[in-house]
């Protein structure tokens, strides 16, 4: 029980411990994320919102869009029960690969061209998706696959570009309520992609099975299976929104880099200002000129010299922090794995949908299933929001480290649900909807956004930059590893 309370209480200072950041003697920072910093803009964060939607879009899609996948392996048992895990394999892998590369070069780093450069060709790679849809539908399964693992792979690069770029942007503003904001943006892209699918199917989707027979692997019944014909139409407009997204963002994104270059005026101003006010000069109008001119002067040779900062340093400073960021998401590639397999209970048409329609045909697989994502998605952006309330962890590292490991206590409950249509020891879609989906995102959200948050906080200034992308890098590195684990899950 003492180290259970010594986990969870306040880290105390040496000489071995890193501490937050505090501005002169006020004391350590308030729980809430308004902490006092440069001018807080809505439109910042509400552009850094739609940056962190677009960021998370892609990845959102490839996992909403299984049902749509598995009419495309349909012929092939193995890859048809092996897809969902090579799909998240090479899009974590690749992603980590992009990052570690990323995070190496910062002296000479763009972030913003890496963030716009990473959105045009995510656009570019969707359109080529939306195409698919109508078109190549007699390619066989081991060929598609090659296809879409292609795609998976240079969006992830992609990707780790707008990762990279994004979070590394948003500390140089120095107020980590756009990182935040960043991060509730990646929730919303977890909700809106599996919406958008659910809602396609129920649109476009025949109300009669296509096929009928006996279950087949990778837990889908061969009725629930359309034709890739059948499914096209819902695919194209899913496809189409995240190549809207991507260019809707590129656009958005312009008025932000224009108000960041004139972010160090803006610095310089208010040294200057607080730097006037403590000097007496016997011409005051010169001396606040003066004072204001070397502020501005010592603020752009700041901003525009990048130190290097060795991820040695970064791992030192933020050890607990980036070790809760790989546990919160290493556990959370876990949950696409067991929600592509978990049917409804109610569904009394073997997995078919058919017949009927409004209700009953949301219990067929082609519905559930994008229904199972947006309620984990949804947690999790109800967690990534909960971060703007007082309560916080953020300044006790270890039990936010604590925190992550419990998490895995989740993973069990997947089997008291409806695993390939078998049968659930809990017969309750609202015990798999809301207690495991949507508490499972929600503890994932808090958790991520909470360790990401307060990484600007336990380092210097001048390495807020380097520590967004190094903790971007540890996420990525995360989720790289939970893809792996994930296949021990792949069979069951």
């Amino acid at each position: 029980m003492d180290r259970i309370k010594s986990l969870l209480a306040p880290a105390k200072v040496s000489s071995n411990e890193y501490e937050p950041l505090t501005d002169g003697d006020s004391g350590a920072l308030e729980g809430s994320i308004f902490d006092e910093g440069p001018p807080f803009s809505w439109m910042e964060y509400s552009i850094f919102a739609l940056i962190g939607v677009a960021m998370l879009w892609a990845w959102n899609m490839f996992l909403a869009a299984a049902p749509y996948f598995q009419t495309r392996f349909q012929d092939d048992p193995y890859i048809l029960a092996n897809s969902q895990s090579a799909v998240l394999a090479v899009f974590t892998i690749c992603n980590l690969l992009s990052m570690l590369v990323l995070t190496n070069i910062q002296s000479s780093a763009s972030y913003p061209f890496r963030i716009t450069a990473g959105l045009l060709i995510n656009a570019v790679i969707f359109a080529l998706l939306t195409v698919s849809t109508s078109y190549f539908l007699d390619v066989s399964a081991p060929a598609y696959l090659a296809f879409l693992l292609l795609m998976v792979g240079l969006t992830a690069c992609t990707t780790g570009m707008i990762q990279n770029g994004a979070f590394a942007f948003a500390a140089s503003f120095g107020r980590s309520e756009y990182t935040q904001a960043i991060m509730a943006g990646q929730g919303v892209a977890g909700i809106l992609p599996p919406l958008a699918q659910m809602v396609s199917f129920l649109a476009f989707a025949p109300s009669s099975p296509s096929s009928s027979g006996p279950d087949r692997p990778g837990g889908v019944a061969a009725a629930a299976v359309q034709t890739p014909a059948e499914s096209g139409a819902a695919a194209f407009v899913y496809f189409l929104t995240a190549v809207l997204i991507s260019t809707l963002t590129v656009v958005a994104f312009i008025p932000l880099l224009r108000r960041h270059s004139r972010l160090p005026l803006r610095r310089a101003d208010a040294d200057g200002d607080a730097e006037d006010d403590g000097l007496s000069q016997p011409n005051g109008l010169e001396g606040a000129g003066a004072g204001a001119g070397a502020a501005r002067s010592r603020t752009t040779t700041a901003t525009t010299t990048r130190r290097f900062v060795s991820m040695t340093t970064l791992l030192r400073k933020l050890r607990w922090v980036s070790a809760s960021v790989f546990v919160c998401f290493a556990l959370a590639m876990f949950f696409p794995v067991f929600t592509a397999k978990i049917l409804s209970v109610n569904d009394d048409n073997g997995g078919s949908g058919g017949g009927g329609g409004g209700i009953s045909r949301l219990f067929a697989p082609g519905a559930f299933i994008p229904l199972g994502f947006f309620f984990w998605n949804l947690g999790d952006l109800a967690g990534r929001v909960a971060t703007i309330l007082p309560f916080s962890l953020r300044h006790r590292p270890k039990a936010l480290f604590a925190f992550g490991l419990a998490r895995v206590l989740f993973l069990p409950l997947y089997l008291l649900c409806n695993l390939h249509g078998e049968g659930a020891v809990v017969k309750s879609d609202l015990f798999y909807l809301l207690v495991v989906q949507f508490l499972f995102g929600l503890t994932n959200g808090w958790l991520g956004s909470s360790a990401m948050m307060a990484a600007g906080e336990w380092v210097a200034d001048d390495e807020r930059e380097a520590a967004g992308g190094f903790m971007s890098l540890c996420l990525v590195a995360g989720l790289a590893a939970g893809s792996l684990l994930s296949f021990t899950a792949a069979g069951v």
